[in-house]
């Protein structure tokens, strides 16, 4: 099993940033697909980005594209989410996620673990 904690989140403006990260505790860090997802009021969790258990692949969804960089330090058993240009819409709770799988994935319902999330409000 493995532990997932999410930090960073918060409070900006349009067109500024934010780096989110999410430590992990337990199983080995680097036998995990990692991925950050994210949920708006009233919608469905959706899809952002994932990287694969090296670092040397990742996936962005359409809209994020571009603005949001995925990471991961596999020594310090962390993944990041950095986060420029931000738009009022991305405005939502940002889970990450471990997959146990060998690929990458974009699939909510592949991932095994979640973290709690983290609140990230832009304001226009």
């Amino acid at each position: 099993q493995v532990q997932l904690v999410e930090s960073g989140g918060g409070l900006v403006q349009a067109g500024g940033s934010l780096r989110l990260s999410c430590a992990a505790s337990g199983r080995t860090f680097s036998t995990y697909v990692m991925g950050w997802f994210r949920q708006a009021p009233g919608k469905e969790r959706e899809f952002v980005a994932t990287i694969n258990r090296s670092g040397g692949s990742t996936y962005y969804a359409d809209s994020v594209k571009g603005r949001f960089t995925i990471s991961r330090d596999n020594a310090k058993s962390t993944v990041y989410l950095q986060m420029n240009s931000q738009k009022p819409e991305d405005t939502a709770v940002y889970y990450c996620a471990a997959d146990t799988s060998i690929l990458a994935t974009m699939i909510v319902e592949r991932y095994d673990y979640w973290g709690q999330g983290t609140q990230v409000t832009v304001a226009s």
